[in-house]
């Protein structure tokens, strides 16, 4: 894998990762979503857990494939994920309470699904705060612990989703049984017997 090649499959995955945000400006400019605070809202967070899920199946999909230079992309992901989670907060305080912050407290008080959302939003950004090479250097070995907090951030975006949705459970199942093939891949090549 050449260095330029990478940086075209980098710039590509970039455009892609803003597909859905231009998609969802298309579809609310465009007057095409009956309830446009709900669409965004729901548009974002889908995708915050989408791009969780493909940043977490980087290392399964290199240990499969020997595609060392997958790794390359597992950041630029775990931006994204923090970039359409910012947007799905922002769209729920400002759009959809008005910045009434005693309100938010009280949804997130009251409502256990805004309870796990916000913790796990919360707990996304010493994340994106530390995803630089400086900071990589500068906390060493602390970095990769505080970087382990993705698996339960997935795991509360996972619920917050399967709570959120009163009907049709489909959705918010299938990306639960994504991110358990995930866990259990990595469980597995943790614990597995190893050979003489």
């Amino acid at each position: 894998m050449t260095t330029r090649t990478l940086t075209y499959i980098k710039i590509t995955l970039f455009l892609v990762c803003l597909l859905p945000l231009a998609r969802a400006a298309y579809i609310v400019l465009g007057g095409m979503a009956v309830n446009p605070i709900e669409f965004i809202t729901r548009s974002t967070g889908t995708w915050t857990l989408v791009m969780l899920l493909a940043g977490l199946a980087i290392t399964p999909l290199r240990r499969l494939s020997g595609a060392n230079w997958l790794i390359k992309l597992r950041r630029m992901l775990g931006l994204f994920a923090f970039f359409y989670a910012c947007l799905h907060f922002t769209t729920y305080i400002w759009l959809d309470q008005f910045f009434d912050l005693t309100a938010v407290l009280r949804d997130i008080a009251k409502r256990p699904f805004i309870t796990i959302g916000f913790v796990a939003f919360v707990l996304l950004i010493p994340l994106a705060a530390t995803s630089n090479d400086a900071m990589l250097r500068r906390l060493k070995r602390n970095w990769g612990r505080l970087h382990r907090l993705v698996y339960p951030i997935a795991a509360l975006g996972v619920l917050h989703y399967l709570w959120l949705v009163k009907r049709d459970l489909t959705q918010p199942l299938l990306y639960a049984a994504v991110l358990a093939v995930l866990f259990g891949l990595r469980l597995w090549w943790r614990y597995r017997p190893r050979s003489a």
